[in-house]
């Protein structure tokens, strides 16, 4: 069979270093091709060589070839390829109807509209009518990424090259997701799947390459590297999964924070409803919920980012002003927000060390030395040495730029933090080591309360209390152990449900398996 794309001895150097290094990969048309691995592993370097996109100023050697010539892209951070100024309806049509220019004029417009129609519904987005007339800013992470995917599979692609499409995305949403590339395979069109999901990846993958430091270490078919690893990298990439860190008891402390008649708005439209919540010193809030739910915006009101709401949101009893504007120093130290696209996050300009360690002198007002020296240490503590942190956030990977944010966060020594999905763009080591790490500083920190918006069951299961959302309603909470062992509404269900039932059978789903 004639391989749609096709690299071979791909070596691509940055700075002295190489960040991939003899990859070979084929891609056959109807056939899902998942490469999985570390953060900077070289996993989106190499996604990205099909399109002919390397980073700047990269020395490449080898071979790319794509004979038909177009490459469709689904990126990890998808906010980041939609025009802020344009409404989705604009950005999908403009794509369509260039699909249909070879048509008679007066049945452009129609097929243009059942092409838009058809791909947002493809993309798993039965609200399509709604989210047209909305502007990118107006949609949770997961619109936003299956917007991407519309305009990928609207392009009429060969290849689709999927950069962790099922990062952020509930369970329901994950095997929507896991059925449309499925038949994105099944019409002929290869997908080459970069996902930390090794859930996904047994669900869908035809063939796996394992990447290590910029290096395949091993390939094969999901189950035999799931069944009989040769690497030790392999082995310990799938049997980590789906061990989560361990709860660390919640001692419902002194009262923290209190969410009180909560109602916020996008526009006109209510897009949230929290009646009551509170966080007691030690606790640890999961806020689940469909893409679209209100998690992320229940997550910024208590932050200060959403200003359009009614009702309060309490600091020790004392209520915060609605706007980040409108807190002084301490309130803003006090409750601190882990977004869940960190390139975003960053200015891309200044070393990422040096971002760190400003929260320290900005927040808490330390010398600059001593905040440096701090920032180094906290981000040691995840995984970040010296050598990775002063480097622009341009050369660090999602997953290394998630832990940065989420040391910036620690230095300002809050009462509050708030992590919107810091563990979906990561690997099954990194992420278990990370949950680990937020386990030892609840114990450091005995003061601090966490809230955890997440898709995440294994996050989700480390938490001492869970609150469920659905169409912007809180459905159900209490502790956690209670909630998903005994749960009453429909989304919960699915959560706690076993993960083969989430996705499907496991084993390759697309006609090339």
């Amino acid at each position: 069979m004639t391989a749609v794309a096709e690299i071979t001895g791909l070596r691509v150097e940055t700075g002295g270093r190489a960040i991939v290094d003899g990859v070979d990969l084929r891609v056959l048309p109807g056939t899902i091709t998942a490469l999985v691995g570390a953060s900077g592993s070289g996993k989106t370097t190499t996604g990205l060589a099909l399109l002919g996109e390397f980073p700047a100023g990269a020395l490449v050697r080898g071979d790319v070839r794509v004979p038909e010539g177009l490459v469709g892209y689904v990126p990890q951070h998808p906010g980041a390829v939609l025009n802020p100024a344009r409404r989705v309806g604009a950005l999908l049509g403009d794509i369509a109807r260039l699909r249909v220019r070879s048509l008679p004029r007066s049945a452009r417009r129609a097929a243009a509209r059942e092409r838009v129609a058809r791909a947002l519904a493809l993309a798993q987005l039965p609200e399509g009518r709604e989210l047209l007339r909305r502007f990118p800013h107006q949609l949770s992470g997961g619109q936003q990424q299956r917007v991407v995917l519309a305009q990928a599979l609207l392009l009429g692609a060969g290849v689709i090259v999927a950069d962790e499409p099922t990062t952020g995305q509930d369970p329901l949403t994950k095997r929507g997701i896991v059925e449309q590339l499925a038949g994105v395979a099944a019409e002929g069109i290869a997908v080459v799947l970069l996902s930390h999901d090794l859930d996904v990846v047994r669900a869908l993958a035809d063939e796996v390459l394992v990447m290590r430091d910029g290096r395949v270490v091993e390939s094969g078919p999901p189950e035999r590297l799931a069944l009989a690893p040769r690497h030790p990298w392999t082995r310990e990439l799938f049997t980590a999964v789906p061990a989560p860190a361990e709860p660390v008891p919640g001692g419902r402390g002194a009262e923290v924070l209190r969410v009180r008649g909560l109602t916020a708005h996008h526009g006109r439209a209510v897009v949230l409803r929290a009646g009551a919540l509170a966080l007691g010193a030690g606790d640890v809030l999961a806020v689940v919920g469909r893409s679209g739910s209100g998690k992320t915006t229940l997550a910024r009101c208590l932050a200060g980012l959403h200003r359009d709401h009614e009702g309060a949101v309490l600091l020790d009893g004392e209520p915060l002003p609605r706007s980040v504007r409108g807190r002084d120093r301490t309130r803003l130290a006090a409750v601190q927000y882990v977004f869940q696209d960190a390139r975003a996050a960053f200015d891309e300009h200044r070393p990422v060390v040096e971002q760190v360690a400003r929260t320290a002198v900005r927040l808490r007002g330390a010398a600059p030395a001593g905040a440096r020296a701090e920032a180094l240490e906290t981000l040691r503590g995840l995984g970040l040495t010296e050598e990775v942190v002063r480097r622009r956030p341009a050369r660090l990977s999602g997953g290394e730029l998630q832990r940065a944010a989420l040391a910036r966060a620690l230095l300002a020594r809050p009462r509050v933090l708030v992590c919107d999905e810091v563990t979906s763009g990561l690997d099954t080591v990194t992420r278990r080591a990370l949950l680990d790490l937020l386990a030892g500083v609840r114990r450091e920190r005995p003061e601090l309360c966490l809230v955890l918006v997440t898709h995440d069951p294994d996050v989700a299961a480390t938490a001492t209390h869970v609150a469920v959302l659905d169409g912007g309603e809180i459905v159900e909470q209490g502790p956690v152990h209670e909630v998903l062992s005994a749960p009453r509404h429909a989304f919960t269900r699915a959560l706690a449900a076993p993960r083969s039932q989430d996705l499907g059978a496991s084993g390759a789903a697309s006609t090339g398996a």
